[in-house]
């Protein structure tokens, strides 16, 4: 065997002295993005309404069985109405606001209050978009 390098063997020169000491210089890394939270969902109108129930019947210390006997309602049903489960029919509404005392108007000026509470600040409007002076609740069938 000999010790002979073969021919086609390629010989790097090593670096310059200069480029030794200097400074490799790296592509600058693009700045992270900033996480942008995701704005407030708002909440739902059967979330509103069952928590207005719930808050309402504790504050009386009843029973969920108690408000559904007087309401005829089922425990299950008026339970998940109060849990936001169940989108619950005007005329079930009206029974479970009768039976806490309540008018179906009442029940629903409660739950607009919680929403103007839970919403907080309004996106602004733009200024083609016409501002309504009337500040009630509308609700159609």
């Amino acid at each position: 065997m000999s010790n002979q390098v073969p021919l086609d063997v390629r010989v790097i020169p090593p670096r310059p002295a200069w480029a030794r000491h200097a400074p490799t210089r790296r592509a600058a890394a693009p700045p992270a993005p900033v996480p942008v939270a995701p704005p407030p969902k708002e909440p739902l109108w059967r979330d509103l309404v069952g928590d207005v129930l719930r808050r309402e019947r504790l504050a009386q210390e009843r029973t969920l069985k108690d408000v559904a006997d007087t309401a005829r309602i089922s425990m299950p049903y008026l339970s998940e109405v109060e849990r936001g489960r169940k989108e619950a029919s005007s005329e079930v509404l009206a029974a479970a606001a009768q039976a806490l005392g309540l008018g179906l108007g009442d029940l629903l000026s409660r739950a607009r209050d919680e929403l103007v509470r839970v919403a907080g600040r309004r996106a602004p409007l733009s200024r083609g978009t016409p501002r309504a002076s009337y500040d009630g609740l509308c609700l159609a069938a």
